[in-house]
């Protein structure tokens, strides 16, 4: 049940949501089978003055932060990142070179979800892939 924040310049990333909502969750449930109905996003859009990136990225420049349980092995991981790319460039025309993934891992202890630590669910899906 990762957790996704996609950070952007609003003019650019606004027109872009849908196909990188698509885009996402399309490579988390291939890479690493996060189920259908588990997609939790945030688009998180900035003016200009509150997005400040280097002069050789475009306005499409996009960062990705996925908070996800531990378990997922380094393979795993490499392979969502690579997958995230490509599915990002067919679909939102977002090139390599505008886009930055983020994963961060904590342990399901330190997660709160329906009223329970993490570690106390009961999930549907693989952690350790």
């Amino acid at each position: 049940m990762p957790q996704i924040k996609v950070y952007g310049l609003q003019k650019n990333l606004e027109p872009k949501r849908l196909a990188l909502s698509h885009a996402i969750h399309a490579a988390l449930m291939e890479t690493i089978g996060t189920p259908t109905q588990k997609r939790f996003q945030r688009f998180i859009m900035l003016e200009p003055e509150n997005f400040i990136f280097p002069s050789d990225r475009s306005n499409d420049y996009t960062i990705i932060e996925i908070s996800m349980f531990k378990g997922r092995s380094i393979e795993a991981k490499k392979n969502l990142i690579r997958i995230l790319y490509q599915k990002i460039a067919e679909t939102a025309h977002i090139e390599s070179q505008d886009l930055e993934v983020t994963i961060f891992e904590t342990p399901q202890e330190n997660w709160g979800i329906r009223g329970v630590p993490g570690d106390e669910l009961k999930l549907n899906y693989q952690v350790d892939v």
